[in-house]
């Protein structure tokens, strides 16, 4: 009795002691973005000196990540730390509230893009570049881990410049037609031109909150950005980065979508767009003299019999083709008649562009990487090979009829796969698995593995990248004490390392301005 009587006062002594002292308040996240970060960030976390803060942005730079660089800083960067001045769950607060999607999506339309755009320099005319290199065989390596971007004489492997690029490059660059110049684009939608022959950043030009990548128009003329945030396409001006056309990412029953990736076609000369969300493809002319694109039923299609009004025509004419379901990064054919999209199930889809539907649906699970597949001739027909980014597979298939040849077992999952028409060899790596560090290298007439390397125990290696004449292959090892690894493509010795800060991804001018077989597109 006595013990229990002890027990109700102690907690009712505990109780009024609580109810006197106040609770610890939670950090006010809000006040602290506004005292410490809206001044580089902007304070709608949009960006300013520094990139936006939103999770659409950030990618896995979240939650514990975002807190060690709040806390530490960014090297390389003006990013500071805040360690010394935040306490723990201040620097949490931070964290948890960037990572936070902002309640509505803010305007940025062609205005704001307009008043966003800065001149840094104009482009003189010249015969020849600069440097005594050669302008075709340069390799443009984006270096993630400081954000900087290095030109690379692709002769003598010797960096020619070196300059500090926006926040998080993201989709590859893309080059004009004759190499000149080059362009980037930012996961915070900042697109920068910048002049190979005399080593100068032109202009740049904030085309989106959040996009994916960027392509460039058959005649170099025009270059078009897929955007997340806002829901839009945007046709830029290859010379002064001035606004040419904005699309607001609808289907035709006005239901709002992310682009999730643009894509030059040459031969059609046209712009493909993928829709994240909504089950059509589109297809933009590039053409100013392309033809009628009819919206609805046409009675006939013959000469002076058309009984239609057409939607559009001309430069940027678009065209809208229905899909089964929303389709994504896609892989087209050399003569650019048909693509293969994955789709949400473990099953790709075959779009042919000329008759605009649907013509063959594949099972291909394990999540194949279609964007960075390659193509080349394998006992006279046409095939295609695709890494899977959650099995250790290469899919083999015929172009012809989509049929799968093989499937080629590797080490682990990979992300990237790059070859050259010069070289019977294609690269992949298995970045996503145990043996990261180790890629694969298949004899594209056998398809099998035929040699592995490692350029460094137990660091990343990824994303190869041939020079102008397949003589030698370019490999990353992925981190920020990373490097450059030149490799002999026939005898696969290395030739030369050159220390860099996460050399994400290496672009060589000729391979990309010519649609080289063994690259990206």
């Amino acid at each position: 009795m006595k013990r229990r009587f002890l027990s109700e006062v102690t907690g009712a002594l505990l109780a009024v002691i609580g109810s006197t002292v106040p609770a610890l308040a939670e950090p006010d996240a809000v006040k602290l973005f506004a005292d410490n970060c809206a001044a580089c960030h902007g304070a709608d976390r949009l960006g300013g000196q520094g990139p936006a803060l939103l999770p659409e942005n950030l990618g896995r730079l979240m939650g514990p990540r975002a807190a060690a660089v709040i806390a530490d800083g960014r090297t390389a960067t003006q990013m500071p730390g805040f360690g010394a001045k935040l306490d723990k769950d201040e620097i949490a607060a931070l964290a948890a509230y960037i990572s936070t999607p902002l309640p509505q999506v803010p305007s940025w339309g062609s205005a704001e893009i307009a008043a966003s755009r800065i001149i840094h320099a104009s482009a003189p005319p010249l015969d020849r570049p600069r440097f005594d290199a050669d302008p075709l065989n340069l390799f443009v390596v984006v270096e993630a881990g400081d954000h900087h971007a290095t030109i690379l004489d692709g002769d003598r492997f010797e960096p020619l410049a070196r300059f500090p690029t926006r926040f998080a490059l993201h989709g590859g660059p893309k080059f004009t037609p004759d190499g000149r110049f080059v362009f980037f684009m930012s996961r915070d939608g900042w697109v920068s031109k910048y002049d190979l022959w005399t080593l100068t950043m032109l202009s740049e030009v904030r085309a989106g909150l959040n996009s994916r990548n960027i392509a460039i128009s058959r005649d170099g003329k025009h270059i078009a950005v897929a955007n997340y945030l806002p829901h839009s396409l945007v046709i830029l001006s290859t010379e002064d980065l001035s606004v040419e056309k904005t699309f607001e990412a609808k289907d035709r029953q006005g239901h709002s979508s992310r682009v999730s990736a643009i894509y030059q076609a040459p031969p059609r000369d046209s712009f493909i767009a993928a829709l994240k969300d909504v089950p059509e493809i589109w297809e933009i002319a590039t053409d100013p003299n392309a033809p009628p694109v009819y919206a609805g039923l046409v009675h006939s299609h013959e000469k002076g019999m058309i009984e239609a009004l057409p939607s559009s025509q001309g430069l940027f004419a678009l065209r809208r083709i229905e899909t089964p379901e929303p389709l994504d990064d896609f892989f087209f054919d050399p003569p650019y008649r048909n693509l293969i999209g994955s789709a949400r199930d473990g099953k790709a889809i075959v779009v042919n562009l000329t008759v605009g539907r649907d013509i063959k649906q594949l099972d291909m699970p394990g999540l194949p990487h279609l964007g960075s597949g390659i193509s080349w001739t394998w006992n006279g027909r046409p095939v295609m090979a695709t890494p899977h980014l959650k099995e250790g597979k290469i899919s083999v298939l015929d172009m012809q009829d989509w049929s799968l040849i093989k499937v080629i077992d590797t080490p682990g999952p990979g992300f990237f796969m790059r070859s050259h028409e010069n070289t019977p060899y294609a690269w992949t790596d298995g970045m996503l698995g145990a043996k990261k560090d180790t890629l694969s290298i298949i004899d594209k007439r056998s398809l099998e593995i035929v040699r592995t390397v490692t350029p460094e125990p137990n660091k990343t290696a990824a994303h190869v990248e041939f020079d102008k004449d397949g003589r030698h292959a370019l490999v990353s090892i992925w981190e920020n004490d990373g490097a450059l690894v030149i490799y002999d493509a026939a005898t696969f010795v290395e030739v030369k390392r050159i220390p860099m800060s996460r050399p994400s991804g290496k672009y060589n001018v000729w391979n990309k301005i010519n649609f080289s077989d063994g690259t990206s597109h």
